[in-house]
């Protein structure tokens, strides 16, 4: 367990950055991208930093997937099948990420990242509707099954964009609108979270004096963020998930050239 002192103003600079990454994150995914730096620039150490992380995106990405849930956007058997899968996944890299270092991984990801932007250029329609039912059942359940073991292992192994590129594999890959792909990635992103915490929270690696305020401003966060992704839809969801692709390609780079 690593020991590590807070001050009272770097718990407070830490809830306004989560505040607003629980919004981006009920919307289009990619709160990591804000969360994660504002706990490690506080000098917590990186393990530390991700569980805590993990602790206030989970409670915050709870809020969001009952608002989902609730207004009837998400494909429930798909999401909880997803969710199997990420839960699984995601609690399989967690433990690995403790035992390893992720530069290598990183670059993988850069790779990855211009194929996902060719995806959506390409495919610029996508999102508009639910045409998922075109989809054969056996299909249905082999992809969520998939999407949700891959990405449930990217957000184990590196964490931001997770809800990103779930939205986006929901969308292209099963067909779904971006209401509903943004409702099955909640699910998804929720039980991966949770799998990620229950390691690093038995490992020692959660800083409750910081993570507990933090989890309560994300949760206000993600309570605007997903209204605004319910009431908008696709036209507030897209133009969001661009600009995380952005910030996650600059991120990713600034880490492996520095």
């Amino acid at each position: 367990m690593e020991t590590f002192v807070i001050t009272l103003p770097a718990i407070v600079i830490i809830c306004f950055f989560v505040f607003l990454a629980g919004f981006v994150d009920a919307a289009a995914g990619g709160g990591g991208l804000i969360s994660l730096p504002a706990y490690i620039a506080s000098g917590m150490p990186v393990h530390l930093a991700y569980g805590s992380n993990k602790f206030s995106s989970a409670c915050g990405t709870t809020l969001a997937s009952i608002r989902f849930f609730r207004n009837k956007a998400m494909d429930i058997p798909v999401a909880l099948l997803a969710a199997a899968g990420s839960f699984i996944g995601s609690g399989i890299a967690a433990r690995i990420v403790l035992m390893m270092d992720d530069a290598l991984l990183k670059r993988i990801v850069i790779l990855v990242l211009p194929i996902a932007a060719v995806i959506i250029f390409l495919n610029r329609g996508y999102g508009e509707e639910n045409n998922s039912y075109t989809l054969p059942k056996r299909k249905k359940i082999f992809l969520a099954g998939v999407i949700g073991l891959f990405i449930g292992f990217y957000d184990g192994m590196v964490g931001p964009g997770t809800g990103t590129f779930a939205i986006i594999a929901f969308s292209i890959l099963m067909k779904y609108d971006l209401k509903t792909a943004s409702g099955n990635a909640k699910v998804l992103n929720l039980a991966s979270n949770y799998a990620s915490l229950i390691t690093y929270a038995l490992s020692g690696n959660v800083l409750w004096a910081a993570a507990i305020p933090a989890a309560a401003c994300n949760v206000l966060g993600s309570f605007f963020g997903s209204g605004m992704a319910l009431k908008k839809g696709a036209t507030f969801i897209r133009p969001m998930i661009i600009v995380v692709m952005i910030l996650l390609m600059f991120k990713i780079v600034s880490d492996v050239v520095l």
